[in-house]
């Protein structure tokens, strides 16, 4: 989302939760005066190689079956957002390989909450999680929006997670939101604390330095910041977040798919009831 160029990507597969990704897509491309790129990856090549038109059946075959789908998905978007400038692919393969590939260079991919497999998503895993670990630009990961309304919340780490604050900070905007700043500090059941010990201080410190890159990056935008204590981070950022219009979160950037997204993130991507933006940067 910080780049100045590149569009906002679009994966769509033909259900009512891809169509759901689309309108919101649509919306904030047009939002920040952006191009909206739609993209439909179609498995049917690596299952079989029939794909053209059953002899005498005008329009049939599964290859004109993945064009009608790619093409209902750009009619989503321009209804949704008449003028919008859009563009249309029509991948084959895997989509969560394909999706990562063409991320690289844009300023936001979007994907429904269940994936972009279709009833073939138990075949390929979780698109939209495999995605969060994977591409080259922020994902959002669109479900009910229950809070349109709400703040934008940015979960910040001992880091300062400054991707994940920028890009919270560039949400919040665009769309004239309040921004709430959550840090948590880890407390593990049971645990006691020393007489004299203030393990307040740095979080403290580090929601302080998180205000103050925030009043630089987004000036207009009104931050307000929450410390929480609790045995489970994800479990304290999933309350702050009950009604925010989307939550924020970053990634660690390594290991394998479940290490690579932060166990944190990918604690909130199973479990956040509205819409996520993991904050990718690079492959």
């Amino acid at each position: 989302m910080a780049q100045d160029a590149g569009s906002i990507v679009a994966g769509f597969d033909g259900s009512e939760e891809a169509a759901a990704a689309v309108r919101w897509a649509a919306r904030h491309a047009h939002a920040i005066g952006c191009p909206l790129h739609v993209v439909h990856c179609s498995l049917w090549p690596l299952l079989t190689r029939h794909l053209g038109p059953v002899p005498g059946v005008s329009g049939s075959g599964l290859e004109q079956s993945a064009r009608s789908i790619l093409e209902d998905g750009v009619a989503v978007a321009t209804a949704e957002v008449p003028g919008l400038q859009v563009r249309s692919t029509l991948l084959h393969g895997l989509p969560a390989q394909l999706l990562a590939e063409i991320s690289a260079g844009e300023r936001m991919l979007v994907v429904g909450s269940r994936g972009l497999g279709g009833f073939l998503g138990l075949l390929v895993g979780s698109v939209s999680l495999e995605l969060a670990a994977t591409a080259a630009c922020p994902v959002a990961v669109i479900r009910e929006e229950h809070h349109p309304a709400g703040p934008v919340v940015a979960a910040v780490d001992d880091s300062g997670s400054p991707a994940a604050l920028d890009d919270a900070c560039a949400l919040a905007a665009v769309w004239h939101a309040p921004l709430k700043v959550v840090h948590v500090r880890h407390q593990p059941a049971g645990y006691r604390l020393l007489e004299g010990q203030d393990a307040a201080a740095g979080a403290q410190a580090v929601l302080a330095s998180a205000l103050n890159r925030a009043a630089a990056v987004a000036p207009a935008v009104r931050v307000e910041t929450e410390l929480l204590t609790d045995s489970s981070v994800p479990h304290a950022l999933l309350k702050a977040a009950e009604s925010a219009r989307m939550i924020v979160v970053g990634t660690q950037g390594r290991g394998v798919l479940r290490e690579t997204i932060g166990s944190t993130a990918h604690a909130v991507l199973h479990h956040a009831r509205g819409p996520v933006l993991v904050s990718r940067r690079g492959g």
